[in-house]
């Protein structure tokens, strides 16, 4: 039955048995993948598309594509309005673009919210 399964790459042994995704060794508690090299993802960053689905890069130009209240303060961002040099970050919650919006200053934008120029 454990024919088909390599052994455990940590102590050798040939007792490793599959729990659902992985490989466990019951003698030293490993777990690995049970095929390796077949992750969903590669290992890397993440890309970011706009509301349309193009992919945005660092110093991108790009347009709101709908009227954002700026928190703390009685403005508007309004449609329409362009956002120059853009950079990609991991910021807070899901607002992964870092900008400078002319009349407003320094913000953090969701990349769902703008369409590439």
């Amino acid at each position: 039955m454990n024919e088909t399964l390599p052994p455990c790459p940590e102590c050798s042994s040939e007792l490793s048995y599959e729990m659902g995704a992985l490989l466990v060794c019951p003698l030293c508690a490993r777990e690995w993948a049970a095929e390796p090299g077949n992750e969903a993802e590669p290992a890397g960053e993440a890309v970011i598309t706009d509301a349309f689905g193009t992919v945005l890069t660092d110093g991108d130009t790009v347009t709101v594509i709908k009227d954002l209240k700026v928190k703390g303060s009685s403005s508007v961002i309004k449609v329409g309005t362009k956002v120059r040099g853009i950079r990609l970050v991991d910021g807070v919650g899901d607002h992964d673009i870092d900008c400078k919006v002319d009349g407003v200053g320094p913000m953090q934008l969701k990349s769902s919210l703008v369409k590439k120029v």
